[in-house]
């Protein structure tokens, strides 16, 4: 009982690294592969009921759907895919808690953090959900550190509590009339926080995600075992954690005590991104998923984005040991934003910019109606000002 009540709530597992064949997973069977079935379809279903829950509502309204009967009918019909979930949990941890393999995991994952390294190197073993991951290095239990930013550069957000988000408190347009203005901030205010910022970061969308989950699954699968890369979970200043994958070339190559630290582009991750590039010619590399993208939490907001790279630096040096001007940041496409906010914070050896872009602004609004600029000027300068050219101003580094 003990071991289906661990089953019960443990993550899943995805893949044994160096178990077989590089492109095999882990298979769930049995009991554990039924239930797994319903509890993913229903996941599924979830996901796509809250993407359409305004058409649903609507048409529920329409047929007439709110009355007193259909109201039972329809807590009777919820009431029974509830019972067939909590079911289909309860024999999943059945059929787990039956496989060797993933009862060897779980006492993996269980057993206490007494020596760290060990730990880590137990539970690098495998691949599993994320968020089960423990995190071993925060920001916030680092302050006061020597390797703090030079420069502090408050993101716009930052310590806000959530009744102070509010459309007025920005405006980029404040030449506008009162009654253009009001419905403009308005407008930018819903905007960003539904569509726009997806627009601009496609990797943060849960579709996108899915559709590349099995690519980044080999991917990590080839980092870990073709250059022995280490996953590490970091918490940021705002309370995101940040996942990572480090790649050590210190033992193997002259060029290895050189760290690049990889800023992918708003559709890309550490697992099929530009790593590779500074793996093949023997430097270390760090690479990390913006926040929202794959194992990441939160959302590619500037504030954000700012928390996740100090963490990502704080964690270059003060855990992996390597001196700032020893670290050299890349950034591809978007990520020259992060990269150079990076590079204006601390003294690094080098900054390179690949594919990037000087200006968000201009480059949104050519994608744009020429009658939205006013909108488009107000989302990106207000919500997301990516203006790499000012940034780089400050940057005084080769």
């Amino acid at each position: 009982m003990k071991q289906i009540w661990q089953c019960l709530f443990s993550p899943r597992l995805y893949k044994v690294y160096r178990d077989g064949p590089k492109d095999s997973v882990y298979q769930p069977v049995g009991y554990e592969k039924w239930g797994d079935k319903v509890i993913i379809t229903a996941h599924a279903l979830l996901n796509i009921s809250l993407y359409t829950s305004p058409f649903i509502c609507f048409y529920i309204y329409k047929r007439g759907f709110m009355s007193f009967d259909e109201v039972k009918s329809m807590g009777r019909l919820f009431g029974g895919l509830s019972c067939l979930i909590a079911f289909s949990f309860l024999i999943r941890a059945y059929g787990r808690s039956l496989n060797p393999k993933y009862m060897q995991f779980v006492n993996t994952i269980t057993n206490t953090m007494t020596d760290k390294q060990g730990y880590l190197t137990d539970l690098r073993k495998y691949d599993f959900d994320i968020k089960a991951w423990p995190v071993t290095f925060s920001v916030a239990s680092k302050e006061g550190s020597t390797s703090d930013p030079i420069i502090k550069m408050d993101p716009i957000d930052e310590g806000l509590k959530w009744y102070q988000h509010h459309p007025f408190r920005y405006c980029s347009n404040p030449d506008l009339r009162f009654y253009k203005r009001i419905p403009l901030q308005i407008l930018a205010f819903a905007a960003v926080h539904t569509f726009g910022l997806r627009l601009i970061y496609p990797g943060s969308l849960t579709v996108v995600n899915s559709l590349l989950w099995a690519a980044l699954l080999q991917g990590r699968t080839t980092l870990v075992e073709n250059h022995n890369g280490k996953r590490a979970r970091i918490g940021t200043a705002d309370g995101n954690t940040i996942d990572t994958m480090f790649v050590d070339n210190r033992t193997r190559s002259l060029k290895g005590k050189i760290l690049v630290v990889c800023c992918e582009g708003n559709s890309g991750f550490y697992e099929i991104g530009i790593m590779t590039t500074p793996m093949k010619c023997g430097y270390s590399a760090l690479g990390w998923n913006h926040p929202g993208f794959a194992g990441s939490s939160g959302l590619p907001y500037p504030s954000q984005e700012h928390n996740a790279m100090d963490a990502v630096m704080q964690y270059a040096i003060n855990e992996l040991g390597f001196r700032p001007d020893n670290i050299v940041l890349f950034g591809w496409s978007i990520g020259g934003y992060t990269a150079t906010w990076a590079a204006v914070n601390y003294p690094v050896g080098a900054l390179i910019l690949d594919a990037t872009f000087d200006d968000l602004l201009p480059l949104a609004q050519n994608q744009m109606p020429p009658s939205w600029s006013l909108l488009v000027k107000e989302v990106i300068r207000s919500y997301v000002d990516l203006n790499i050219a000012d940034l780089i101003t400050k940057y005084n580094g080769p």
